[in-house]
């Protein structure tokens, strides 16, 4: 995750929730979002 730039990871994000991916996926990217204090509101899927 180290390698994604913040606004690569959130467009990740982004994507992985308008996708319905495996949701321990896009808690991963919620956690990585979080430890760089990254907020973004909450996205309905």
């Amino acid at each position: 995750m180290k390698y994604l730039s913040d606004q690569m990871l959130i467009e990740v994000y982004h994507r992985a929730v308008d996708l319905q991916l495996d949701s321990a996926f896009i808690e991963l990217l919620r956690s990585e979002l979080d430890h760089r204090g990254i907020r973004i509101a909450q996205v309905s899927a």
